[in-house]
């Protein structure tokens, strides 16, 4: 190599931001192989058109995975405080864990040998290298903070948001407009120079009224959308990238082939997939669950791999009341059957003969009960038995948040209901009217018996070595 093409070997990563980010993922991830994309060109672009001055309103969706927070969290302030070791920035992500993760990397960056030397100037002060704040010996910063966090006496010329949600949080109403009050009243207000300071959101989108929505709404910002199949033909120009996806082709298919996309869909279900890979939430319609989603068997198989009983109790009988329900599986090939459901309204007495009888009818390998109210002094009076395979349960969120775990393995076609039965109109009317209608047993004895086989299934994959 003569010397003029090894001097732009070193000198790339200082003069271009995309050569900058494959040097940053090889420093925090050591272990990962970079595979160059064009969205990752492009994404480069819109930073460093931010960085001077371009633009200063940026929301960037992409899928998880797609390296979005190595290039706006961690390798794009690096860059400013290079370029720049008066920059003030402010970081900001739903969590604090996940904001000081991004921070650390950050840091690492730029204490790193090759760093040092592409940006000499960009000294951290000894007085203040802390995890939450870095300073530069010029007074600029990094600070990271999590959504709702204490952000008295900051400011800054650079506001980012990585991920001010979870699936989870995104769900509920409270969750999400206490983010968007959080960015009108308190982050964006940050900002040291309100026409000229920079403020970039990057995230997955999960719902039609989270913050990117929010926002869109609002008007006035850049956005560069990139859903993980294109929906189209879609050209992405800007600057120095001409980009075109046509219909169909798949973002980044080295890291994401066609058979993983495949597979997210499965996993998600076909709402958390058009909003978190194809940034194309989906209004609410009320029900959780569509009919076409169930499938049907007129004869269940004479031998299962396995049975298990999934209770809900209740406290008190009566009409008012909520019922207890024991919904009855039977599993075979990965898929689980539907065979019984009982539904009865009764006094603590009447439901632990109850509970006797259907174990003696069914053999269960396993019986689920939630651990709490009645369903504690049910697993407490059948432990003296001593014979029957009881496994309690913990709730670990609230129902709706539950339910949208395991919808997806609903629409996978892993549950099979009978085409008749007595009790099918019940359970029917239940589980599409789910969360407005008026009781929910069955759901949460079925939302217990699914959560329960997909935590089953994740720690077989993790003992297997799947990961």
């Amino acid at each position: 190599m003569d010397n003029s093409k090894a001097h732009w070997v070193r000198r790339a990563p200082r003069d271009d931001f995309t050569s900058f980010i494959r040097k940053v993922l090889g420093t925090v991830d050591p272990g990962a192989c970079y595979q160059q994309s064009k969205h990752i060109n492009l994404i480069a672009e819109y930073l460093e058109a931010a960085r001077r001055g371009k633009v200063t309103r940026l929301i960037i969706n992409l899928p998880p995975r797609s390296l979005k927070s190595i290039c706006v969290s961690v390798a794009w302030p690096a860059w400013l405080l290079g370029h720049e070791p008066r920059s003030r920035i402010i970081a900001a992500s739903y969590s604090a864990p996940l904001a000081l993760k991004h921070s650390l990397d950050c840091r690492l960056v730029m204490q790193s040998p090759w760093y040092r030397e592409l940006f000499p100037d960009a000294v951290l002060a000894r007085d203040q290298n802390e995890k939450q704040k870095f300073v530069t010996t010029q007074r600029g910063y990094r600070f990271a903070t999590s959504v709702g966090g204490s952000l008295t006496g900051e400011g800054g010329n650079y506001l980012i948001i990585d991920d001010p949600l979870n699936a989870e949080q995104a769900m509920h109403a409270h969750h999400r407009d206490h983010v968007n009050r959080w960015f009108d009243h308190t982050f964006a207000s940050r900002l040291d120079d309100k026409k000229k300071g920079v403020i970039v959101l990057v995230m997955q989108r999960l719902h039609v009224r989270d913050l990117s929505g929010y926002l869109l709404e609002k008007g006035g910002w850049q956005h560069v959308c990139l859903p993980a199949v294109a929906p189209g033909f879609m050209r992405l120009d800007y600057g120095r990238v001409k980009y075109a996806r046509r219909e169909g082709s798949i973002l980044h298919p080295e890291r994401e082939d066609a058979a993983l996309i495949e597979r997210a869909k499965i996993e998600l279900g076909s709402a958390a997939f058009a909003a978190q890979y194809q940034q194309q939430p989906q209004p609410e319609s009320g029900a959780m669950v569509r009919p076409w989603w169930l499938v049907r068997y007129e004869k269940a198989p004479l031998a299962f791999e396995r049975v298990v009983q999934s209770w809900d109790t209740a406290i008190k009988s009566g009409e008012q009341h909520d019922a207890s329900v024991c919904l009855t599986f039977g599993e075979l090939e990965g898929r689980s059957y539907l065979v019984d459901a009982c539904c009865a309204r009764v006094e603590y007495p009447e439901l632990r003969r109850l509970f006797m009888h259907l174990a003696s009818r069914w053999q269960p390998q396993a019986i689920l009960i939630e651990d709490r109210a009645s369903g504690q002094q049910l697993l407490q009076d059948m432990r003296r038995e001593g014979t029957l395979p009881l496994i309690p349960c913990q709730s670990r969120h609230d129902k709706i948040t539950r339910f949208a775990a395991i919808s997806a393995m609903i629409e996978a076609g892993r549950l099979l209901l009978p085409v008749q039965a007595s009790w099918l109109a019940d359970f029917e009317a239940e589980l599409f009217s789910f969360p407005a209608g008026r009781h929910d047993d069955h759901v949460d004895a079925l939302t217990q018996y699914l959560d329960w086989v997909r935590c089953r299934n994740w720690q077989y994959m993790r003992i297997r070595g799947f990961k």
